[in-house]
């Protein structure tokens, strides 16, 4: 029954009628066993049944009437309560009741029901008290004695109570009033609580609070309730844990001071304790090093470091989440350094970060630049029937992107999901983070928000490729309510978005009604984590969800599902988008894009200066880069002719050099009449520039020069491989495509060449001239690049010669820059083309070098590695110098122009200039034979030296081998070696009998085998982890050899070992 004010009509209520009069909320109340009667321990205020006594009693029933139970209220509503009371003791028959009540603002109502013992009343107005009074009434209209109760109305709750904003040390709270509430004067009570902390209470008459002075990293616990007439409403709570201060956790993991004094690419590279010595990892300190020392050995493993104290299991003060290591390490690192740790993440196939978020500044930083050299080969549907690849830049690569993104909390880890839905058939690998790895459980603090990208790219065979075409594959960390721009971001440029989420989140899709959603939109929908169904959402012209699978139970009927939903939208060819051409909407977004600095801007268009001017390489070279063309190469050809004598015929040795002397006068002569051109210009230009905007400069020339070579270039040397192992003797044809790739190479080498040409030429210019000026820096600042990490060019492998005089005063400036302390020990690579020379190397240092992707070494290039202070007394010297050098060619490939003579001469100078050499010996025998001679001459070259280096046999692309098998490889090697020493007069004139006469050996230190690079069919097959940790045992070999080498003076006397041996052979 429901009774209103004193004008409504009063009526009974009638069993069998009285519970369809309920509200649902009634019976909710009721289930909940929330009830109130006169002797529930209420507020002070709200059990006060003081008022009640103001009742007067109409007078004493003349007979005695049984009263009713006591009174309880069922339900307390802003507007309306129900209360009931119990059957009045020993009353047989049909039962009345009178009901009064009132408040201390209202007239006294009244009602009389019949044979029922509950009401509601409504019509009351909220936060006020009431006093309830029930009697017994008999046919005679005697009552009984009155049963009192009083309650206050309920006062209306605050309504949409949420987090505006938070930071570590402050956050801002909104909410909007209770209902019914707008026209009634009223306050808020906040009340603040934390673990271990104060609670605090705040009453305010605001709808918006902002909190300060809050402690980072801290749960915090907030309350609202509405107080009318000192009652308060039921509170709404929320939950927020504040950021974590970035400082904080840089301070922990050792790298506070990183924040502003960037961490660079050759601080990374350098050479310290944990190179020499094992040493375990103690505290959180030693991780990032402990990361990047992994990384830059493209160790699969390197997400997994932990520290190993003894307090890791019981708690985790010095565990960390990979994630925030990732993140901490990137914002502590420069733009040079960036672009190599995602390049080598992504060879590793870890998810690389495209929007980075930084908790401290609340910005978002676009990745761009740093995945700007990450270039893959792959074999799409349209190119597999051709047996064709695609190598391409990924960020100029028109791509659909598909992103992943989760809403609350759901019973599926999304990262787990992904990492089956990329893998292949071949075998799982964890392209994103997640909870079941090491760390993984440990609370991300500063990574949250972060937006990772990866790739599925396609290799073409049908039964491993989970997708035909490639896709873009985009996961967001966190909850997109708490990270809206990073959601609106992906919402706009993806194909297709797929949102976790719980059923019960539904009335949050209203809000995506008027924003640019140019995606697709497909929910993962699950219910109570148990099952999820695939649901398209569309926006327009209203919202509206359509099934698209059945519930499915299992992950692997979900990734199913998933899978079949990405490679319906591939077949529809949905909108493709290049990385690159987002920039212009992340910037709309209110999200940084890391291209933006003036540095790296600038240094783009001195670089575009030179090349929007390239059409065709190879005339390029000839017009804009002179020097190193024909009259640099005759030169080198007359030097080589003096000691050589090819063309000697029957004249006299002394005559004929007499006769090479005008000529060279004559090359010398034209060399000098020299024009700056317009490319060497702006190249120069270019370099006199501050540090950072040096090295952005040579790196957009690097990969502008990468992409307008790469498909030509690529193209032919797949020919020239192909010919070389299955057509061997067609040597002509060999020989046209070697001199092909030569022509259309580009790349910044060539740029320096001509620097070393100009430098050559320099002092013919006016000693005060602006031209002099600027070529005379250029020896400095070279050198200052080799100090930073960059590779330079030893010998010029297209004419075969050392530019003497430039390559001096480079490493004679270095020696300077390094303030005189420059003893180096000298590590070289050699061995037959595509052998892996520079890929060994890249992975054991870290280094730059061209690998074959990019176009085979041609003749031998030098990079610095500085070794830390604190292991220079250890190692005996202050840097270590790699020297890479081009693959050997077998005899039947020897070219027309003596490169056979080449490939003998650099080698030669290579194991000359070494402390110790790596031979590395490819898997395929057949040509073998012939490299080995060239190794065997280099070394006995050194035996009138008196030297004898130490040598490591290196068998790359090996299938696990049993240790016998091994043994046995090593010692027919030994004897395939002593074999040739035998069959060489010269040698056994020589007194060289065997091969321990001319290298330090021993096959059970020093001989390796490396299995394949690739674990799996690239392109999505990650680095392999045996490979990086059987070329870190070499490492770490090579590096206790080095320490036994007795010490060989510095950089000026090498420069004198390099003059010397190079005019000996």
């Amino acid at each position: 029954m429901s009774a209103g004010s004193k004008d409504k009509s009063k009526s009974l209520y009638y069993p069998g009628k009285a519970e369809s009069n309920f509200s649902s909320d009634t019976f909710d109340f009721w289930s909940r066993d929330s009830e109130y009667d006169d002797e529930t321990v209420l507020p002070d205020d709200m059990t006060d049944l003081s008022g009640a006594d103001e009742y007067q009693d109409p007078g004493l029933p003349h007979t005695v009437v049984p009263p009713p139970g006591k009174i309880k209220f069922l339900t307390v509503k802003p507007d309306s309560v129900v209360l009931s009371w119990g059957c009045p003791t020993g009353l047989e028959g049909p039962k009345r009741f009178r009901v009064k009540w009132r408040s201390s603002k209202t007239w006294e109502d009244d009602i009389v029901i019949k044979d029922f013992q509950r009401i509601e009343i409504d019509n009351l107005q909220l936060g006020q008290q009431y006093f309830f009074n029930v009697a017994t009434e008999d046919k005679d209209g005697n009552l009984s004695e009155w049963v009192k109760a009083s309650v206050f109305t309920a006062v209306p709750a605050p309504r949409h109570l949420t987090k505006e904003h938070s930071e570590a040390t402050t956050l801002s709270l909104k909410w909007t009033k209770g209902d019914k509430m707008e026209q009634i004067p009223h306050r808020f009570l906040i009340t603040v609580t934390s673990p271990g902390q104060e609670p605090q209470v705040i009453h305010t008459k605001d709808c918006y609070k902002m909190f300060s002075d809050l402690k980072p990293d801290t749960e915090y616990v907030i309350s609202v309730s509405t107080v009318l007439n000192s009652q308060c409403s039921e509170p709404v709570s929320t939950t927020i844990h504040t950021d974590p201060c970035l400082r904080e956790v840089l301070s922990k993991i050792g790298l506070k001071d990183q924040y502003d004094n960037k961490l660079t690419l050759s601080t990374v590279l350098e050479m310290n304790q944990t190179d020499t010595s094992e040493k375990s990892l103690e505290t959180a300190k030693s991780l990032p090093e402990a990361f990047l020392k992994k990384l830059m050995m493209l160790n699969a493993n390197a997400r997994s470091v932990r520290c190993v104290s003894h307090d890791v299991d019981s708690d985790n003060n010095n565990a960390i989440n990979p994630l925030d290591l990732i993140t901490a390490i990137l914002l502590c690192s420069d733009g040079i350094l960036q672009q190599d740790i995602v390049l080598k993440m992504s060879l590793c196939q870890f998810a690389i970060p495209l929007l980075l978020p930084n908790n401290e500044t609340r910005e978002i930083t676009m990745m761009l630049w740093a995945m700007r050299e990450i270039v893959r080969t792959f074999r799409p549907s349209k190119e597999a029937l051709r047996k064709l690849n695609c190598e391409e830049r990924l960020v100029l690569t028109d791509i659909p992107l598909v992103s992943f993104v989760r809403l609350g909390k759901t019973g599926l880890s999304k990262s787990q999901i992904l990492n089956k839905l990329l893998s292949n058939n071949q075998q799982h690998h964890d392209t994103f983070c997640h909870h079941h790895m090491v760390c993984g459980d440990v609370p991300r603090r500063i990574s949250d928000g972060l937006v990772e990208i990866s790739w599925y790219l396609p290799c073409g065979i049908r039964n491993i490729d989970k997708f035909t075409e490639p896709v873009a594959v985009a996961n967001l960390r966190g909850d997109i309510r708490t990270f809206d721009k990073q959601f609106s971001f992906l919402c706009q440029t993806s194909a297709t978005v797929y949102i976790f989420c719980d059923e019960s989140e539904a009335d949050y899709f209203e809000s995506l009604k008027g924003r640019v959603v140019n995606a697709n939109i497909i929910l993962i929908s699950g219910k109570n984590g148990e099952t999820f169904t695939l649901k398209m959402m569309t926006l327009k012209p209203s919202l509206k969800t359509t099934n698209l699978s059945q519930k499915k139970k299992k992950d692997a009927e979900l990734i199913k599902a998933i899978q079949e939903s990405i490679s319906k939208m591939l077949e529809k060819c949905p909108d493709k988008v290049q990385l690159a051409n987002l920039a212009n909407i992340a910037r709309c977004s209110g999200i940084l894009v890391d291209e933006d600095t003036d540095e790296c801007q600038s240094a783009r268009k001195n670089a575009d200066k030179i090349t929007m001017h390239i059409a065709n390489s190879s005339e390029f070279k000839g017009k804009q880069l002179p020097l190193q063309g024909h009259i640099w190469k005759a030169l080198s050809w007359l030097e080589n002719e003096w000691w050589r004598l090819r063309k000697a015929g029957n004249q006299n040795t002394e005559d004929y050099r007499k006769s090479l002397i005008p000529k060279e006068k004559d090359l010398r002569r034209k060399q000098q009449i020299f024009k700056m051109t317009v490319a060497m210009s702006d190249f120069l230009h270019g370099l006199v520039t501050s540090e950072a905007q040096r090295y952005y400069f040579l790196k957009w020339l690097e990969i502008d020069l990468e992409n307008l070579c790469r498909h030509q270039l690529s193209a032919l040397q797949e020919r020239y491989k192909e010919r070389c192992q299955k057509f061997p003797q067609e040597k002509e044809q060999i020989v046209e495509i070697d001199k092909q790739i030569s022509a259309c190479s580009l790349r910044l080498e060539h740029f320096f060449r001509e620097c070393g040409q100009l430098y050559d030429c320099v002092h013919y210019l006016p000693e005060f001239s602006y031209k002099r000026k600027n070529i005379e820096q250029l020896p400095a600042m070279c050198a200052q690049m080799l100090l930073d990490g960059f590779p330079i060019e030893l010998v010029d492998g297209d004419a075969a010669n050392i530019p003497l005089r430039w390559i001096t005063k480079v490493l004679t400036e270095l020696h300077y820059i390094m303030n005189s302390n420059s003893k180096l020990k000298v590590i070289t690579v050699i061995g037959a083309e595509n052998s892996g020379k520079s890929t060994l190397l890249k992975t054991m240092f870290g280094v730059r070098f061209t690998t074959s992707r990019e176009s085979c070494t041609r003749g031998a290039f030098i990079q610095l590695i500085n070794v830390n202070k604190d292991v220079r007394k250890e190692l005996e010297c202050d840097c270590i110098l790699i020297i890479d050098t081009e693959g050997l060619k077998p005899n039947q490939m020897a070219q027309e122009d003596h490169s056979h003579e080449r490939d003998r001469e650099v080698a030669s100078l290579a194991v000359a200039l070494s402390d110790t050499t790596i031979v590395s010996v490819s898997r395929d025998n057949s040509r073998e034979k012939d490299v080995l001679e060239i190794v065997l001459h280099a070394f006995t070259r050194l035996k009138d030296e008196g030297k004898k280096p130490l040598c490591h046999f290196v068998h790359t692309n090996m299938p696990d081998m049993p240790p016998v098998d091994r043994k046995t490889r090593d010692k027919k090697l030994v004897e395939q070696l002593n074999e040739m020493i035998r069959r060489d007069t010269n040698l056994t004139k020589a007194n060289i009998t065997k091969i321990s006469d001319v290298m330090e050996f021993d096959p059970d230190f020093c001989s390796w085998y490396v299995p394949p690079v690739w674990d799996g069919t690239p392109p999505m097959a990650p680095f392999n982890i045996e490979y990086s940790e059987t070329v870190h045992a070499i490492k770490k070999q090579l590096i206790g050899d080095l320490k036994k080498c007795q010490e060989r003076g510095d950089l000026t006397q090498f420069v004198r070992r390099i003059e010397s041996f190079w005019k000996a052979l």
